[in-house]
């Protein structure tokens, strides 16, 4: 073996910038989370050949001292941490001082800035970190880096580079989750000369959410829920996507820890089992969301691109957003949604101060709502064993259904007191129910939303119920890794509450005495190890309850009505107002839809009139 001796500086910063830099947007990210720490609020990136040939980053704000600009591309000099303490309580974007120096060691790199008291900007420029003496330039308050021939001399790593087309896309890509937290700054963005996009600083919430509905799609502010709510020292805010507008693709998503967008397992565990629920298999939900804590309690040293944190609280942070996006998606039946924007191919139309926000405490409109028909009881689950019949002749009354009065198109006085979903018109097929409201027609699939309904009455039954364990003829011996050893003595009498019955008999090993009567003649093994994973990594498991809402999810759906039953006027408005009473009845136990609006501007268009 040679001798231990010292790396050169700039092979030094090679191997630093082969943990930054990855690719041309690694680069875009530095130089504009260093622009977004010195408090711009205009920054203009203009990009040539995908970033290789140019990428340069103009800001208006504080600019640096002429006798700081060698520093800034010297290794790990920074203003921004000066202890141990700082770097606890981080709260800049960037904090290292490692991005310039890895930038104009693989790069031709220039940098101009000027503060705004001075009259003189100054420049230096480096070639393959090495740095020429600087010189007075012209140039605004602000500052302006310029990388050229992103890895002129490290061509090795040139070649891992993909076509300009896609090296661009991820730039756009960056930029966009940059716009999405930062609506206080205007982002302009050129590629060959040409504007590619401009987004303008949101001065108010319908200027914030045109922004979002400018990178999520116009369609996300109609269907996405407003949260902010705080407790426990955190702050969560911005938008969740309705079930409806899922993605095949988990790329419509954009979690950021006090303005830094990151991943961490702990946040899309928490996220995943909040639309458990109401998501179809294999779909991804569309968020916008802002977690704000104390830095003190997030770690974001564990990444050298600083793409992931890691929480000092994980439990605390994964209960609260749990519970909260879990909350706040029970509140999807027809009604909740209290939409006051609306985005079409033409803007954003409504009030300034609107949003699709669900307020604390939400009283339960339909409370006010006159009933229209002889009988709005709610439809019994056993509906689908019962002979075809009126619903008030199930209630116990002799109305049937040819005696109720005709359908009459409802008037414009009465369109203020229709509910969500209107009133019953007719059934197609057997399979759809069709309603009409104050906004059109309502197509409504009559067994999605009576399994939805049933789902939920049982699961709230069962909550209500003491959970009772069915003990094991002969216990279950299993070996286990030493972490769930660990979870399984940890949690045992939490466990215990549950109806499963275990206990740490050995370091790797459990026995198992009882599980959960609801789960009697599942494989016993298989459930004790996803559920100790599972507490072993995040702290806690909710795998009992899912697998017992598995079983009251098939319940409801042999319980409910099925496709072919013929349903009277009354039935069908019971089943309405039953789905405006009902969470997550806008899904199915499956995630599908249960029902769909057709606007009368729709159903124009759809027929050419006023053409």
């Amino acid at each position: 073996m040679p001798s231990i001796r010292a790396l050169p500086p700039t092979l030094v910063n090679q191997i630093a910038a082969g943990e930054v830099i990855e690719r041309p947007s690694s680069v875009v990210k530095e130089l504009v989370e260093n622009s977004l720490d010195a408090g711009a609020r205009r920054v203009d990136i203009d990009i040539e050949a995908g970033g290789t040939r140019l990428i340069r980053v103009r800001d208006n704000g504080c600019g640096m001292n002429p006798d700081d600009l060698p520093l800034a591309v010297a290794s790990h000099a920074t203003s921004k941490i000066s202890s141990f303490d700082d770097l606890e309580h981080v709260p800049s974007m960037g904090f290292r001082g490692e991005a310039l120096a890895s930038i104009s060691a693989i790069a031709r790199f220039s940098l101009i800035s000027r503060q705004a008291e001075t009259e003189q900007a100054f420049r230096i420029e480096l070639s393959g970190g090495q740095l020429q003496a600087s010189r007075p330039e012209q140039h605004p308050p602000g500052t302006t880096v310029e990388v050229r021939d992103l890895f002129y001399n490290v061509p090795a790593r040139r070649k891992f580079l993909r076509a300009e087309r896609t090296e661009f896309a991820h730039i756009h890509d960056l930029l966009k989750s940059l716009a999405l937290v930062h609506s206080g700054v205007e982002f302009r963005l050129t590629h060959q000369g040409r504007v590619v996009h401009i987004w303008k600083i949101a001065h108010d919430e319908k200027a914030w959410l045109q922004r979002v509905a400018d990178i999520l799609g116009t369609d996300f502010p109609q269907q996405s829920l407003r949260i902010d709510r705080a407790a426990a020292g955190m702050h969560l805010s911005g938008w969740v996507g309705l079930p409806t507008i899922s993605r095949a693709q988990a790329d419509a998503q954009y979690f950021y820890v006090n303005t830094r967008l990151v991943r961490n397992r702990v946040v899309a565990h928490a996220v995943r089992q909040a639309y458990t629920d109401v998501l179809f298999h294999g779909r991804h939900p569309r968020f916008v969301l802002h977690l704000e804590l104390d830095p003190a309690g997030v770690d974001v040293n564990v990444h050298p691109a600083k793409h992931e944190v890691r929480f000092r609280q994980q439990r605390l942070v994964h209960d609260f957003l749990f519970h909260t996006l879990n909350e706040v998606l029970a509140q999807t039946s027809p009604g909740q949604v209290v939409s006051q924007l609306q985005v079409s191919e033409g803007g954003l139309h409504g009030s300034s101060s609107g949003s699709s926000a669900l307020p604390p405490g939400l009283p339960t409109l339909m409370q006010s709502w006159p009933a229209r028909t002889s009988s709005q009881r709610h439809l019994p689950l056993h509906v689908r064993e019962q002979p075809l019949a009126t619903y008030a002749a199930l209630a116990g009354e002799t109305v049937i259904a040819e005696q109720q009065p005709p359908i009459t198109p409802l008037g414009d006085s009465e369109e203020s007191q229709v509910p969500p979903l209107g009133f019953a018109i007719a059934q197609l097929k057997g399979i759809y129910i069709l309603a009409e409201n104050a906004e059109g027609l309502v197509l409504v699939d009559m067994h999605a939303a009576h399994e939805r309904i049933t789902y939920e009455k049982l699961k709230a039954s069962h909550a209500k119920s003491s959970l009772r364990s069915q003990r094991l003829l002969m216990p279950l011996k299993l070996t286990v890794r030493a972490k769930e050893a660990d979870a399984a003595e940890e949690y045992a009498e939490a466990l215990n509450q549950w109806g499963l019955e275990l206990s740490r008999i050995a370091p790797l090993g459990v026995v198992v005495r009882s599980i959960p009567v609801l789960l009697e003649g599942a494989n016993v093994q298989d459930l004790t190890n996803d559920v100790l994973g599972e507490l072993a990594q995040h702290g806690h498991s909710r795998r009992l309850q899912e697998l017992e809402n598995a079983l009251l999810s098939s319940m409801a759906c042999h319980g409910s009505v099925r496709a072919g039953r013929r349903l009277s006027i009354a039935e069908m408005n019971a089943l309405l107002r039953d789905m405006e009473d009902t969470e997550r009845s806008g899904q199915c136990n499956h995630g599908r839809p249960t029902w769909s609006q057709l606007s009368l501007q729709e159903l124009d268009r759809l027929f050419m009139r006023g053409r």
